[in-house]
């Protein structure tokens, strides 16, 4: 447990055309007070403390997206993703595997073809 963040951390890559937006309005505003006022039914707004102990976080751009994921994944490539495993996710039904940690394409235990 890291004391600066005051417990365990879940960290995740979430794939969809809109994700730091939609994670972002999921999340609401960073400010507590007005995530409480603006967006109340928010992760922030149900569950955050203070500023600084907001209860997430999420990538403000792209560019911010790519060095957090790098930082916490060092051995997820985007392009390989982009590649094999995104249009796997394209082709029907999708379940969870907790084994791996990801999604898959049903019939599948992990990524790659079935």
């Amino acid at each position: 447990i890291d004391q600066n963040l005051g417990g365990p951390i879940r960290a995740y890559i979430l794939a969809h055309k809109d994700a730091i937006q939609l994670w972002r309005t999921v999340m609401g505003p960073t400010r507590v007070f007005r995530a409480r006022h603006i967006a109340p039914d928010s992760i922030r707004g149900s569950f955050g403390l203070t500023d600084t102990r907001n209860t997430t976080h999420g990538s403000d751009s792209v560019v911010s997206a790519s060095r957090e994921i790098a930082a916490f994944f060092p051995d997820f490539s985007e392009q390989r993703w982009y590649e094999e495993e995104e249009p796997q996710l394209r082709c029907g039904p999708v379940h969870y595997s907790p084994e791996g940690g990801i999604h898959c394409a049903a019939g599948t235990g992990g990524p790659g073809p079935a």
